[in-house]
C-alpha cells in the first residue's frame, strides 16, 4: 500500500513540474519569436479597462504582499515563530525556498532582458519584467507556507482553506502587477510557472530529508 501511494505521489510530481516547465518553456519561445503581444493585449485591456480609485489603493496593498521587502520580513518572523516551537527544519526550508526563488528570479530576469510595458503604468518599477517577481515570489513564498501548514496541520479542512487562501492571494498578486501597469500577463504566467517549479524542487527536498531523517531514527531504534 505504501509503495502505491509512493508511486501515485512521484507521478503527480513529475507530472507538475512537466506542466510548470512546459509552461514557462513556451512563453520563453513566444518572447524570443515576439509573438506573446496577441496573448497580453486582450488580457491587459480587460485588466485595465477596469481602473477605479477605489481598486488601485487595493491592487497597491495587494501588491506590497508580493514585494522582496515584504518577503523578507514575514520570512524572518515566520521562522523565528517555527523554532520557537521546535519546527527548525521547516524555518530553514522556508527561508531557503523564499530567499533562493527570490535570487533564481533576478537571474531569469537577465536572462531574458525584457523591457516592462508602457502602456498605462500606475506605479513605477525597475528593472526587467520576465518573469515577473512578485509572481514568482508569491507562488514560492505562500507556496511554501502551505506546504508547511500540511505538515504540521492535523486538521485536513484547515489544509484546505488555508491552501485555498494561499492560491487566492498569489493569483490577486498576479493580477494586481498587470493592474498597475508594470507587468505583461506573459510575465505573470511565467512567474507563476517558474515559482511552481522550484517550490516542487524545494518540496522534494524537504521531503527527502525528513525520509532520511526518519529512517535515521528507526535505525538507531534498532
Amino acid at each position: 500500500m505504501l509503495k502505491i501511494k509512493t508511486i501515485v505521489y512521484f507521478t503527480f510530481i513529475a507530472m507538475l513540474l512537466a506542466l510548470y516547465f512546459f509552461t514557462f518553456t513556451k512563453f520563453a519561445e513566444k518572447l524570443k519569436e515576439k509573438e506573446l503581444e496577441q496573448f497580453d493585449t486582450p488580457i491587459i485591456q480587460f485588466i485595465q479597462g477596469r481602473i477605479s480609485d477605489q481598486l488601485t489603493s487595493i491592487m497597491k496593498v495587494l501588491t506590497f504582499f508580493g514585494s522582496v521587502p515584504w518577503f523578507i520580513m514575514a520570512a524572518i518572523a515566520i521562522s523565528i515563530f517555527l523554532v520557537l516551537f521546535q519546527k527548525k527544519r521547516y524555518a530553514v526550508f522556508l527561508l531557503f525556498t523564499s530567499w533562493s526563488g527570490l535570487v533564481l528570479n533576478f537571474m531569469l530576469k537577465w536572462m531574458f532582458k525584457r523591457e516592462r510595458p508602457d502602456l498605462l503604468p500606475i506605479i513605477a518599477e525597475n528593472g526587467f519584467s520576465f518573469p515577473s517577481g512578485h509572481s514568482m515570489g508569491s507562488f514560492v513564498f505562500y507556496g511554501a507556507l502551505a506546504v508547511i501548514l500540511v505538515r504540521i496541520s492535523k486538521y485536513a479542512l484547515l489544509d484546505w482553506i488555508f491552501g485555498s487562501l494561499c492560491a487566492l492571494i498569489i493569483l490577486l498578486i498576479g493580477i494586481s502587477r498587470i493592474y498597475l501597469g508594470v507587468h505583461y500577463p506573459s510575465d505573470v504566467v511565467g512567474g507563476f510557472a517558474a515559482g511552481g517549479a522550484w517550490l516542487t524542487i524545494c518540496g522534494l527536498g524537504l521531503r527527502y530529508f525528513e525520509y532520511s531523517l526518519t529512517k535515521k531514527r528507526r535505525g538507531d531504534r534498532q
